[in-house]
């Protein structure tokens, strides 16, 4: 009688050790958002701990080939969402044809309306799929566009905003960006850049090639003065390493920032080009917080700040960080994850 109680208590031990283990989650695959299959990964520790949506740039700059060792300590405390927007990397390449012609992006715009429609259909399913009430948001660059309009249109689904490299009005923080860096080729003497900084003119630009000449421009004097992100960022993990996922990366952001910036000779229209969040973006009924590079030229702090101070939220901050560009260094990851747990550690 005392071995056969000693073997039950054993077992009940085992299983109630068992069930006081934290459940992971990863899971990896398309959900249909929007009318089409889009390609979104959710990984954590513990599918108990709040979850974070993961907004990138560019658009068309997919970070899932990457997150894992970006935000990989962030996976014991939160439960981390990416997803490959529409346009972008895997999703584009689950939608677009097999011989991509003009046609192809002249017939199939895409709007900040839609993506808008995207990210919130996504959160509804997060919340279900999950068990979770709302979401947290981290919008970087194209992705804090995003992230402002999903926050303003319903904010029942979403405990907190965090934008990065935060956008205002895109044709604002263009001609912000092309006076600045005109102004530190000049004090540098780099002639050749004044050069082809006077022969595009200010944007805006009917030509797609233009703004991305401006944007490589900017890129260069961000990266004199910034700490830049380590290697290993820019290796993508396993999976997602080969020809296929390559190429949908590459054709997924040429494609994504024809629409964002315009492109005349093809008709089509920028999507970014009406954006002022000063308009219809001032009032928040969640925390708002914006991460802001010094060195960021293109969403710089001279455009940024003014915005913030104009915000209404239930809470707001806002962290300058020294030699940080546009986008994200081990510095604006380490303070996001730092601003989640603040979040998270009072609820």
């Amino acid at each position: 009688m005392i071995r056969h109680s000693a073997t039950f208590l054993f077992v009940f031990v085992g299983v109630v050790s068992m069930l006081a283990q934290p459940r992971s989650i990863n899971e990896e695959k398309f959900v249909e958002i929007g009318g089409i299959e889009q390609w979104v990964t959710i990984k954590g520790d513990d599918i108990s701990k709040p979850a974070v949506l993961l907004l990138h740039g560019g658009p068309g700059n997919a970070i899932s080939a990457y997150a894992d060792t970006v935000y990989s300590s962030w996976k014991k405390d939160f439960i981390l969402v990416n997803w490959d927007q529409r346009g972008a990397a895997r999703t584009y390449g689950r939608n677009a044809p097999a011989e991509v012609t003009e046609d192809f992006y002249i017939e199939n715009p895409i709007t900040v309306a839609e993506m808008t429609a995207d990210a919130i259909a996504l959160t509804e399913y997060l919340t279900k799929h999950l068990e979770k009430q709302k979401i947290t948001i981290i919008g970087t660059s194209w992705g804090s566009i995003l992230g402002v309009t999903m926050a303003s249109q319903r904010p029942d689904l979403y405990d907190a905003y965090i934008g990065n490299s935060q956008f205002v009005s895109f044709p604002g923080n263009l001609t912000n960006a092309y006076r600045s860096a005109y102004q530190m080729a000049k004090s540098g003497k780099d002639t050749l850049t004044m050069k082809t900084l006077r022969t595009l003119g200010r944007p805006p630009y009917g030509n797609a090639r233009h703004s991305g000449q401006l944007l490589r421009i900017v890129k260069k004097y961000e990266r004199k003065n910034s700490i830049a992100p380590p290697d290993t960022w820019s290796k993508p993990a396993p999976p997602y390493d080969n020809e296929i996922d390559s190429k949908n990366r590459y054709d997924g952001d040429d494609y994504s920032f024809i629409n964002a910036v315009g492109h005349k000779a093809l008709g089509i229209k920028p999507m970014l080009a009406e954006i002022d969040l000063t308009k219809n973006n001032l009032e928040f009924k969640i925390p708002v917080y914006f991460v802001q590079g010094e060195e960021d030229i293109l969403t710089s702090k001279e455009v940024t700040k003014p915005y913030f101070d104009k915000i209404k939220a239930t809470k707001k901050e806002y962290f300058l960080l020294p030699n940080a560009g546009h986008g994200q260094n081990q510095a604006v990851v380490a303070k996001e994850h730092e601003i989640l747990k603040s979040i998270h550690s009072k609820k």
